[in-house]
């Protein structure tokens, strides 16, 4: 773990309870190049009425759109949860570097989401992905997320 990795992570959890006060899901996402942020989102699905706008893909959007590029490499991507294997995918097709996660995919399966349980590092050995993959860092703060969003009026999984 690097020493910017906690200070990322902690962006991402604050985007997240942004989304979670304006009645989204909990998971936020923020993409650093050269210690700078890129781009930083939280979940839209239920706004947005898509099914793939999840906090990673919608980061992912913000930065190739401000680098004027759909080549990510030097990248590391920050999610709240393990990305699902949509995610996973995008990260992988844009060059994303490293990913690095807080709770895992399973905790959101738990708290009632339709995820496919499948790991990252499962995924990065099927495609021989060469993405570094850090999991771990704030996984109970990013647990917290799913608490937090369980005690919201009309909150919805999918």
């Amino acid at each position: 773990m690097r020493n910017d990795d906690v200070k990322f992570m902690r962006l991402a959890i604050k985007k997240a309870r942004e989304g979670i006060r304006k009645g989204q899901t909990p998971f936020g996402a923020c993409i650093v190049r050269a210690g700078k942020v890129i781009a930083c989102s939280h979940n839209i699905v239920w706004k947005a009425c898509d099914i793939t706008a999840h906090a990673e893909i919608n980061a992912i959007r913000q930065a190739c759109k401000k680098l004027k590029t759909i080549d990510l490499a030097g990248c590391t991507i920050y999610s709240t949860c393990e990305p699902c294997p949509m995610c996973f995918a995008a990260c992988h097709w844009a060059g994303i570097r490293r990913i690095v996660f807080g709770c895992g995919i399973e905790v959101a399966r738990d708290f009632g989401f339709n995820e496919l349980s499948i790991s990252n590092l499962k995924m990065k050995g099927l495609a021989k992905s060469g993405v570094k993959i850090l999991p771990g860092v704030l996984a109970e703060e990013s647990a917290g997320l799913f608490r937090l969003w369980q005690k919201q009026p009309n909150r919805r999984a999918y």
